[in-house]
């Protein structure tokens, strides 16, 4: 049989490796790696030689929005945008086509 002095060492030394274990945790999440910056949700649409996307910045800060084609035909040149900016809480759409199909459509963000 154990002293109670035994006892009451053990079960110290217990609580305080639990109560240590969370502050510790907590402490490490808080220095996590940053997080990335937030953009404007852009949805994209193609229909035969016509590309549209909207976009709708939710965040506090401004996203500058560009929509990039990729023509089918070798002899279509490839369209890009001009960059537009998207405040908090703004919809934008931007439109761009080529002269037949699109190969492939998408849009870049850029913060500013």
């Amino acid at each position: 049989m154990r002293s109670p002095i035994c006892r009451t060492a053990a079960l110290l030394l217990a609580t305080a490796a639990l109560s240590a274990a969370p502050a510790s945790a907590a402490g490490l999440s808080g220095r996590g790696a940053p997080e990335p910056p937030r953009e404007a949700e852009c949805h994209t649409r193609v229909h035969g030689s016509r590309a549209v996307t909207d976009c709708f910045n939710p965040n506090a800060t401004t996203d500058r929005v560009q929509l990039h084609l990729v023509c089918a035909r070798w002899w279509d040149p490839a369209m890009d945008t001009a960059p537009v900016a998207v405040g908090p809480a703004q919809h934008v759409s931007l439109t761009q086509r080529c002269w037949l199909e699109i190969r492939r459509a998408w849009v870049t963000h850029t913060p500013g």
